[in-house]
């Protein structure tokens, strides 16, 4: 494995909440500028430059679905944690976050007006904490214990993507207004 961060782009949920808001498709087939909210988020994820994975085996939990994208990019110099469901993050954004890892930090965080977001991005030395992870809460514990520690850093970002995700057919919408806002096309 390289020595960079490695983004893991986590796909494993159900997406039950946007079913039950309206949904007719898993939330990561959903249209977004004509094209699958996933395909949108790799988008990103291949123009940071960064290695990825992705991990779509349907694990139960977050925690779980990190733990097994750790194991199977074991030697990463570090790991950017990404739900598949943001897909307005910007890949500036992305190497921003693995920057901040490479300058020394254990974790960090991006930060948007003052909310924090996706991807978080943990040193090579979170990794045994991240390998054993299960369950529905993700990557806190590990991230609490880097904040703890003084080892979090936060990176204040100008993109809304790092907060925009998708959840329900309601999200969808904001996120379209967004990704037209933007001038995006195709």
């Amino acid at each position: 494995m390289t020595g960079l961060p490695v983004v893991l782009v986590l796909a494993s949920g159900r997406g039950e909440r946007f079913r039950a808001s309206g949904g007719q498709v898993h939330k990561l087939q959903a249209l977004l500028g004509g094209r699958p909210v996933i395909e949108r988020t790799l988008e990103a994820v291949r123009a940071s430059g960064l290695p990825w994975h992705v991990e779509d085996a349907g694990h139960p939990g977050m925690g779980d679905s990190i733990a097994a994208a750790v194991r199977a990019t074991r030697g990463a110099g570090g790991w950017l944690v990404l739900p598949a469901d943001l897909p307005l993050v910007r890949p500036d954004t992305l190497r921003r976050v693995a920057d901040a890892l490479a300058d020394g930090a254990g974790a960090a965080q991006p930060v948007h007006g003052g909310e924090r977001g996706h991807p978080v991005g943990f040193g090579a030395a979170c990794g045994p904490a991240l390998a054993a992870l299960a369950g529905a809460q993700g990557a806190a514990p590990v991230l609490r214990a880097q904040r703890e520690a003084g080892a979090l850093v936060e990176v204040p970002v100008d993109d809304e993507g790092i907060v925009t995700d998708i959840d329900t057919v309601a999200d969808l919408a904001r996120a379209e207004a967004l990704w037209r806002a933007r001038g995006a096309g195709g």
